[in-house]
C-alpha cells in the first residue's frame, strides 16, 4: 500500500521506513507512575502468552455465563430479559437466575480480566511473542460466532435499536414516534424490553443507522429476539470485516490483530453489547485506508461516500472526516481537501434529507446537552447550580467541554511520533479526547480510537485508552436495569 501524503513529517524516508518500536514520549509524573507500574507487570507472568490468553477467555467466558442466565422474565441484571439461541438453550439446560449481587460479583471482576487479558498479550507482543495473524483473526470469528447467539450484556442498547427498527417497519418516523406510542404501549414485546427511562426518547441516530435496524425489523416481524438476534449478528460481521481490514493493512498485523479483532474488551464493549459503533469504525477505517491509498478523483469519491456513510450512521464520525482533512491541510492538498469535502457534504445531505428529513436532526441537540454520572461535567454542574441558572451552567458546558476537546486532541496528537501516518494520529487524538472530555461518554464510544490506534506503532496511549474504555464499562453495565446500576444513569440508546 502506498502511504500518499499521509505522514506527519515531511521526510520521505519516514514513510519508506515508519518505526514500529514504541518512541520515547515524554511525560509528566503520572506517566512516569504508570510507567513504574506497567514494566513491573510486563516482567510477571502476566506478559507471557499464555497466562494473558487465559485470562482473556476467563472475562470472556464469565460475560458469557451472565448472558446465558438471562432466563426472563427474570432476566439477569447486567443484560436484556430476552432470549437469544444459546441463551434459550442454557434456559433448558438449567441455567440459573442472577441476583444483583452475584451479577456484579461476575461482571467487575470479568470485565477487569479482559482488560488485563488484553494488556497481557500486548506485552507479550512486544517481548517477542508472533502468533500467527491469521490464527488471531480466526480465533476472534470463532469468539464472534458464539457470542452473536447469546443475550446482549452489559447494555440495553439493542432493545432500543430494535424498537425503532420496529417503528421503522409499521411504516412510522423514528425520530418523532416514541417507541413507548408502539401498540399496546408497555405491553408491546418491543416496548417491554426497552429501558423504562428511554421508552419516551426518539432515535439520535442517522438513517444508514436506521435503515439497517429496519432490516433486522423486518425480519423480526412481531419477534423482538429475532430482531435482536439479527442486529447482534450485523454487529458481528461489522466488527470482524474492520478487523480483516486491519490484518490485510497494517504494517504489523499482529499488534493490529490483537488491538482489535481479538481485544476481549472490544468484543465486550462493542460484540456483545450490539453497539453501532462497530460500523462507525468499520466505515471511518475503510475511508481513512483509502484516503491513504491514492490520490485520484475516485480515491477521493470513494472517501467521501465512506465519510457520508459512516456521519449517516452516527454524527461523531465528523471526527474521522476531521482526521483525514488533517494531512491534507498539512500537505496543502486543497483540491483532494475540496473533493472529498464536497463529495461528503453532498452524499451526507442527500442521506439525511432524502430519507427523513430534518427530522433525523432535531433529538441531536437535546441528546447532545445530557451529562453522564459520574463524571467530571456531572460535578461541575452540580457546584454550577448553586452559583447560576441550570440553564446558564448547561450552555458554559457546552462551550467549554469542544474547547477543552480541541486542546487535548492538540496535545495528544503532538505526543505520537512525528513518523506517524498524520490521518491515523489526528483520527486518533480526536476521538480519543473525545471520549475523555465530552459530557456523554460511553465504553464503546472508544471504538474509532481503537481501530486506528491498531495502525499505529506501539505507543502510551494505549494503556490510556484501555484505562479509559475499562472504568466506563465498570460503571455502565446494567442493561438497563435500574436497581443495579453501580456508576450512574443507564447508557443513552
Amino acid at each position: 500500500m502506498t502511504q500518499g501524503p499521509a505522514t506527519k513529517a515531511s521526510d520521505p524516508a519516514a514513510v519508506q521506513a515508519p518505526k514500529l518500536a514504541e518512541p520515547p514520549i515524554p511525560g509528566g509524573r503520572v506517566e512516569a507512575l504508570m510507567g513504574v507500574l506497567i514494566r513491573a507487570l510486563k516482567s510477571s507472568p502476566l506478559a507471557e502468552p499464555l497466562p494473558a490468553v487465559s485470562l482473556s477467555v476467563l472475562g470472556l467466558g464469565l460475560l458469557a455465563f451472565t448472558g446465558l442466565c438471562a432466563t426472563a422474565p427474570g432476566a439477569s441484571e447486567a443484560a436484556l430479559p430476552v432470549f437469544l439461541p444459546l441463551t434459550a438453550l442454557a434456559r433448558r439446560l438449567g441455567a440459573p437466575v442472577l441476583s444483583a449481587d452475584v451479577t456484579n460479583a461476575i461482571m467487575y471482576p470479568a470485565i477487569t480480566f479482559c482488560c488485563l487479558g488484553l494488556a497481557g498479550m500486548l506485552w507479550a507482543n512486544s517481548r517477542g511473542w508472533q502468533p500467527n495473524p491469521r490464527r488471531v483473526y480466526w480465533s476472534a470469528v470463532a469468539v464472534v460466532a458464539v457470542v452473536v447467539n447469546i443475550t446482549p450484556v452489559g447494555s440495553s442498547d439493542p432493545a432500543s435499536l430494535a424498537a425503532y427498527g420496529r417503528i421503522a417497519a409499521l411504516g412510522q418516523d423514528p425520530y418523532t414516534f416514541l417507541p413507548a406510542s408502539l401498540p399496546g404501549g408497555i405491553h408491546n414485546p418491543y416496548v417491554a424490553l426497552v429501558d423504562p427511562r428511554w421508552r419516551t426518547a426518539p432515535s439520535v441516530y442517522g438513517p444508514v443507522a436506521t435503515w439497517t435496524h429496519l432490516a433486522a425489523a423486518l425480519v423480526g416481524g412481531a419477534r423482538p429476539w429475532l430482531t435482536i438476534w439479527v442486529l447482534m449478528i450485523m454487529t458481528g460481521i461489522a466488527y470482524l470485516a474492520a478487523g480483516y481490514l486491519l490484518l490485510r493493512s497494517a504494517a504489523d498485523p499482529v499488534r493490529a490483530g490483537l488491538i482489535w479483532a481479538a481485544n476481549p474488551l472490544l468484543i465486550y464493549v462493542l460484540v456483545m453489547g450490539g453497539q453501532l459503533d462497530a460500523f462507525v469504525a468499520l466505515a471511518g477505517i475503510a475511508a481513512i485506508l483509502i484516503s491513504r491509498r491514492g490520490a485520484t478523483v475516485w480515491h477521493d469519491l470513494a472517501t467521501g461516500v465512506l465519510i457520508a456513510i459512516a456521519l449517516g450512521i452516527k454524527i461523531n464520525a465528523a471526527f474521522v472526516a476531521l482526521g483525514i482533512a488533517v494531512p491534507l491541510i498539512r500537505e496543502r492538498a486543497w483540491p483532494r481537501l475540496l473533493r472529498i469535502t464536497a463529495v461528503a457534504a453532498v452524499t451526507t445531505f442527500g442521506l439525511y434529507f432524502f430519507s427523513y428529513g430534518v427530522n433525523a436532526l432535531r433529538p441531536l441537540p437535546e441528546a447532545s446537552g445530557r451529562v453522564i454520572s459520574p463524571s467530571f461535567w456531572r460535578l461541575f454542574q452540580i457546584i454550577g447550580d448553586h452559583l447560576a441558572s441550570p440553564a446558564t451552567i448547561n450552555t458554559l458546558i457546552g462551550v467549554l467541554w469542544p474547547l477543552l476537546l480541541i486542546a487535548l486532541a492538540w496535545y495528544l496528537y503532538n505526543r505520537l511520533s512525528p513518523d506517524v501516518p498524520a490521518v491515523l494520529a489526528a483520527t486518533c487524538a480526536l476521538t480519543f479526547a473525545w471520549v475523555l472530555v465530552a459530557p456523554w461518554s460511553l465504553p464503546w464510544y472508544t471504538a474509532v480510537a481503537w481501530v486506528t490506534l491498531a495502525l499505529l506503532p506501539r505507543n502510551s496511549l494505549t494503556r490510556w485508552l484501555a484505562l479509559a474504555t475499562l472504568v466506563p464499562a465498570l460503571l455502565h453495565f446494567s442493561a438497563g436495569q435500574p436497581d443495579n446500576h453501580p456508576g450512574g444513569p443507564a447508557p443513552t440508546p
